[in-house]
């Protein structure tokens, strides 16, 4: 008799579900400068929140992916590797470098609420420094925005709306993730 591939084809369903959501938060877009105002982070933190830091990693690896061969995924409809390279490139990076830091910071059990949010808010913090630093270092070359000009305009103005979206997306996991299948809640 041959195993059940039911909770591997759930798990992969719900990433693939939940990178759908990710392109559909990255779609809903205010143009703020170089570094729209999206709804990425909702869905990001979504993810972690539903499915769990291996599986919500996953997740983003897989959307940052479908962006760089092509598919329109990103914020403006942007794809391929000229958006992972642009000004906005250091943040959808920082997407799966804050997803690394959940991941890390829950492996061992599942957080409850607090430690939800807290590895969140850690993670978003690793996601605004990798930003400011591809931002200040590599897409300006070193030279015309300084550290203090990127945190100002491109990092400070997200703060309180980033965090916005992270109580929002505590609030969705608390009402949606007891009605998922006990294999794909935080796993």
């Amino acid at each position: 008799m041959m195993p059940s591939t039911r909770p591997h084809t759930g798990a992969l369903a719900a990433v693939a579900l939940m990178a759908a959501v990710l392109t559909l938060c990255a779609w809903l877009t205010i143009p703020l400068g170089p570094v729209p105002f999206t709804m990425q982070n909702f869905g990001l933190f979504a993810a972690l929140g539903l499915l769990g830091g291996r599986r919500g990693s996953l997740t983003v690896a897989v959307y940052l992916l479908l962006g760089l061969v092509g598919l329109p995924v990103f914020s403006g409809f942007g794809a391929g590797p000229g958006a992972l390279l642009g000004p906005t490139g250091g943040f959808l990076l920082g997407f799966l470098l804050c997803a690394l830091v959940y991941w890390a910071l829950t492996a061992r059990r599942t957080p409850g609420p607090a430690g939800m949010a807290l590895a969140m808010v850690l993670g978003l913090m690793a996601c605004y420094a990798l930003g400011a630093f591809w931002l200040v270092a590599v897409y300006t070359g070193g030279g015309g925005l300084t550290l203090g000009t990127v945190l100002a305009l491109y990092v400070l103005p997200y703060v309180v709306p980033d965090l916005m979206k992270l109580a929002l997306a505590l609030v969705l996991v608390r009402r949606v993730g007891p009605h998922l299948p006990a294999h794909l809640r935080h796993g």
